[in-house]
């Protein structure tokens, strides 16, 4: 996260009447994640993102995508003042939003280098950071690694995230894991959509919680190579022939209808 930028608070710029129904169903979608994160206590201030790559039906395949602007709590998040951003950082919407340069550096590497990412999700949760700050990481003992075997990567922290020339370490420690523990610094996730990328961080986020405590309380019981290899065969929430995390996903999107629905603006 970054301090630096002036802590102005301009007006959000509306969504234009003619925008693509595309840009609009996406915008409306990252808008009510960023309140399922605010819901759920995943927000550190006005800092982390979710982002969106915009589909090439939008963009005619310019490499462009959405993210939160600068100076907002994600719980203030909407549709309309979501900033859509090259890949550079430049603001293509006309917005009079800042962008934090720690957003985009690493968000646009992923979503530039690797192509089945349509979405990048990042937080700093108490639980994420205190793993991702262990010397050990994510140790396979209890269900929620188990559902995670081979697919969390790890990166070594190089402090805070506005050099692009990080960018290619990053890719090269994440490969073609979806989990990923910035070492130091908190929890990453990737996906192909929105609620797939959201069940990953979601099964990341409480195999944290659940290491937290129980290392609170002393040794754990780890599970064996054999038995998370078939845990993570037989997890269906990340497969597209099972929905991909889509079902719950809207359900906690109803949730944040029934508080507030004023992300659809």
């Amino acid at each position: 996260m970054n301090t630096t930028l002036a802590t102005r608070v301009p007006p959000s710029a509306p969504v234009h009447p003619s925008i693509h129904p595309d840009e609009r169903a996406a915008r409306e979608q990252l808008a009510a994640c960023y309140r399922v994160f605010a819901m759920l206590g995943w927000t550190e201030m006005i800092y982390n993102h979710i982002t969106v790559r915009l589909p090439d039906s939008v963009t005619g395949g310019e490499k462009q995508f959405l993210i939160n602007p600068f100076g907002l709590h994600y719980s203030e998040v909407t549709a309309s003042n979501l900033v859509k951003i090259d890949l550079q950082g430049k603001v293509l919407d006309g917005s009079t939003w800042p962008v934090n340069p720690a957003g985009f550096t690493v968000h646009a590497a992923i979503h530039d280098g690797l192509p089945g990412a349509h979405c990048v999700m990042h937080t700093h949760t108490t639980a994420g950071v205190a793993v991702a700050c262990l010397q050990g990481g994510l140790q396979q003992t209890n269900f929620y690694t188990a559902q995670l075997h081979g697919m969390v990567a790890y990166h070594d922290f190089e402090g805070i995230t506005i050099h692009a020339d990080e960018g290619p370490r990053l890719l090269k420690s994440i490969g073609e894991r979806n989990a990923v523990i910035l070492r130091n610094h908190g929890l990453l996730a990737w996906g192909r959509t929105l609620p797939q990328t959201f069940a990953i961080l979601w099964t990341l986020q409480r195999a944290c919680e659940i290491q937290m405590a129980t290392f609170s309380m002393g040794a754990a019981i780890p599970v064996s190579e054999e038995i998370a290899q078939r845990c993570t065969r037989d997890a269906l929430q990340f497969s597209p022939e099972h929905g991909a995390g889509q079902d719950v996903f809207d359900a906690l999107v109803r949730q944040v209808d029934r508080i507030d629905a004023s992300y659809k603006n």
